[in-house]
């Protein structure tokens, strides 16, 4: 096993040679608020754009907040600078993505792109799939533009969702207790995104995808209700699908890298998640591309601060994260190794500890830092769920852009990653 102790972004060519020619490339974080895992995913995707040629950067983020900061970055006609795109990011917690560690890499990227014709510019693209009403409003605004003839199908659905007064979560209340619900308004909807593709490129992607998004929302939120593993497999499934469109919209040689939390990036099959019938990004990008196609990187840290919540939609609080409980993966890395380090696994004859389960540290947007010992840990056996992995000992919190929190949605499993 290879360990390189990080210093610069050039302590990364070690994974860069690791990555070769993969066509994926996934990175992770242990906690959507720490200052260290922003900033060392930047540093490996800078060098992955400007020495690999990777096409785009999908992160688990709502897809038209993304498409403003991908028009930003690209210097589409009339887009925004990325700080007031990033500032625009409305939905609960604002601060995964507006924040200013986001915020300096999405001002390199525009300027590397100013640099590189228009069709070689690196997009920047959201894969979740909470944003049903924005979406809707999308696809509204457009088909009245463009299409008035198809209005009809998209009023259906507009309506259907109306009397939920833009709560998911009531909807999803709705559909358990009585039994009609907007599939059929949805499909109907689908049915008329797909007659736009006869539009330009990418108006016709993101009419579809917007779409796509309405339709995968109203099945997470239905699922999402009666707990269990459906509505985490209703995400994760659509997060990769989208990621799968992106490829094939950006040719046969496009590359892509993956900002995500550890839960969705790290291969499921290698935690307890298994055992529950989840599945996540990682897995299914394993399980479509092959494992030569797909590089999983997955990010930990044993003590710090972090930026979280006490409760779902809370005010968000600088948090202490007391150091790892004992036995778990970051206690071990902890005393072997002192400080941020790079850890590339071999393909056979690791160290035991790389097969071992063992609990590794998984902490969410909402966060009680009195649980750890009873909470906040996934078992993992770590050669399996990653490729390689980032080590960072003691951390701070990243540096929000906006000054208030911003409604969210439902909890999700494990606490709000």
């Amino acid at each position: 096993m290879l360990v390189q102790t990080l210093r610069t972004a050039a302590d990364f060519t070690a994974l860069l040679e690791r990555i070769g020619d993969a066509r994926l490339v996934l990175l992770g974080e242990a906690s959507h608020g720490t200052h260290e895992f922003y900033r060392l995913r930047e540093q490996l995707t800078r060098r992955l754009i400007a020495e690999r040629g990777f096409s785009f950067v999908a992160v688990e983020g709502d897809w038209p907040d993304c498409n403003r900061v991908h028009r930003a970055v690209t210097g589409a006609p009339g887009s925004l600078d990325p700080i007031t795109a990033l500032h625009e990011f409305a939905r609960w917690p604002t601060w995964m993505w507006a924040n200013t560690e986001v915020a300096a890499f999405c001002r390199w990227l525009r300027a590397w792109n100013l640099n590189q014709p228009p069709a070689g510019r690196v997009g920047f693209y959201g894969l979740d799939v909470y944003s049903l009403w924005e979406s809707m409003q999308v696809i509204v605004e457009y088909v009245r533009e463009h299409d008035p003839a198809g209005l009809d199908a998209v009023w259906d659905a507009y309506r259907c969702f109306q009397p939920y007064s833009r709560e998911p979560q009531e909807y999803a209340l709705a559909c358990r207790f009585v039994s009609a619900g907007c599939e059929d308004e949805v499909a109907r909807l689908l049915a008329q995104a797909r007659a736009q593709m006869s539009l330009d490129g990418a108006t016709r992607f993101d009419v579809w995808q917007n779409a796509q998004i309405v339709a995968d929302a109203e099945r997470y939120y239905r699922a999402m209700i009666g707990g269990g593993a459906h509505s985490w497999n209703v995400r994760d499934v659509h997060m990769a699908d989208t990621l799968d469109r992106l490829l094939n919209h950006h040719g046969p040689a496009a590359k892509a890298v993956v900002w995500a939390h550890n839960t969705h990036v790290g291969d499921a099959r290698a935690t307890d998640m298994a055992a529950a019938n989840m599945v996540n990004i990682g897995q299914l990008a394993r399980y479509r591309h092959g494992r030569d196609a797909v590089v999983l990187v997955g990010f930990g840290c044993h003590r710090g601060q972090v930026m979280a919540a006490p409760g779902w939609a809370a005010p968000r609080q600088v948090m202490t994260m007391p150091p790892a409980r004992a036995g778990s993966l970051e206690d071990l890395l902890h005393h072997r190794l002192p400080g941020p380090s790079l850890l590339v696994f071999p393909d056979t004859d690791g160290p035991p500890w790389l097969t071992e389960v063992l609990d590794h540290r998984a902490v969410g947007v909402v966060y009680h830092p009195g649980r750890e010992r009873s909470g906040n840990y996934v078992p993992t056996r770590l050669g399996e769920r990653y490729d390689a992995f980032v080590w960072c000992d003691q951390t701070t919190a990243v540096h929000p852009l906006h000054a208030q929190p911003a409604p969210g949605e439902m909890e999700t499993y494990p606490s709000g990653v």
